[in-house]
């Protein structure tokens, strides 16, 4: 039985490791570029929203770093000291990117709120309209190149990156909207008002990032669906008289899974080694990246050998 992604492979995973890495070095260009801007643009207006947006987009470029990191440390091959591969270095990182957002929003929360008490207000209100534009329309593109490659590659790291992102592109218009009508109305109240709105979407993003990277390391099962096309896969075999100890879960984009099928008692040992491969070949050609192990036993002899375990 092989446990392990054939060789014809290699080439393929190559090739999305790259993709992976670019589109991770992508996202930490231009974040490091928004970063700057949205900071020096925001102490020049004393905007708490601009400079709320300033501290998103840091933790988003320290979140880009570590998805960078990421993404090339998961993919290094099994060792004798990792036999199963280095794929929850994603989930890891996806949760280090989770908590920096919820800090990141706890602490816009609280200056937004200290902002309102204190009455402050920011000024050359035109600068931050503009730089919250550019920073949605860049951020965009970004954010849909990155959900692209993070489906095609199947990488919690950029898909975690990709959502950090998104949330940013929605802020960022959420801030040049809020500094749009306190321009035009003069109601101060409306910066720090925004800010308060981007600190809940923040927590809120960051809750959701944290349950998807950890599901992993606590070694989950697989999706309801994708379990579905394995027990399919399973059932179009009339050979496969019965199965149990159907076990999945995911290790970066990497999936495992075990399961016991019981033959025919007469079955021969030929025969039992064809009908796994075949199993083997449709369940990887079914879900991308997966690691299979199919352990044969005979039907009748299993039956009574349960009968007699109780």
């Amino acid at each position: 039985m092989r446990t392990t992604i054939p060789p014809s492979e290699v080439q393929k995973a190559a090739s999305l490791r790259f993709e992976k890495v670019r589109a991770a070095r992508l996202s930490v260009l231009s974040n490091s570029f928004l970063v700057i801007a949205k900071l020096i643009i925001g102490l020049y207006m004393g905007s708490v929203a601009v400079i709320s947006e300033a501290i998103h987009s840091a933790t988003d470029l320290i979140a880009a770093i570590i998805a960078f990191v990421a993404v090339r440390a998961s993919d290094a091959p099994p060792d004798e000291l990792h036999p199963y591969g280095h794929g929850k270095v994603e989930s890891i990182s996806g949760v280090g990117e989770a908590l920096l957002i919820i800090a990141a929003g706890c602490y816009i929360l609280f200056e937004a709120v200290r902002a309102l008490i204190t009455g402050k207000q920011s000024e050359n209100l035109g600068w931050g309209v503009s730089v919250m534009a550019v920073s949605a329309v860049i951020n965009f593109f970004v954010t849909r190149y990155l959900f692209y490659v993070a489906r095609k590659t199947d990488s919690l790291a950029l898909e975690a990156d990709a959502h950090h992102l998104n949330v940013d592109v929605w802020t960022s218009v959420g801030v040049a909207i809020g500094l749009t009508l306190a321009w035009i109305t003069g109601l101060w109240w409306l910066d720090p008002a925004v800010a308060l709105f981007i600190a809940a979407f923040i927590l809120w993003t960051g809750g959701q990032i944290f349950r998807n990277a950890f599901a992993p390391l606590l070694d989950e099962r697989l999706p309801p669906h994708e379990i579905d096309s394995i027990i399919g896969i399973m059932n179009s075999h009339p050979e496969v008289l019965d199965w149990h100890q159907l076990r999945t879960r995911k290790s970066g984009s990497l999936r495992h899974m075990d399961v016991h099928i019981q033959v025919d008692d007469d079955m021969s040992l030929r025969d039992a080694h064809q009908l796994t491969e075949e199993l083997e070949d449709q369940m990887r050609d079914a879900l991308p990246n997966m690691s299979v192990l199919i352990h044969t036993e005979p039907y009748e002899e299993e039956r009574r050998h349960r009968e007699a375990a109780h």
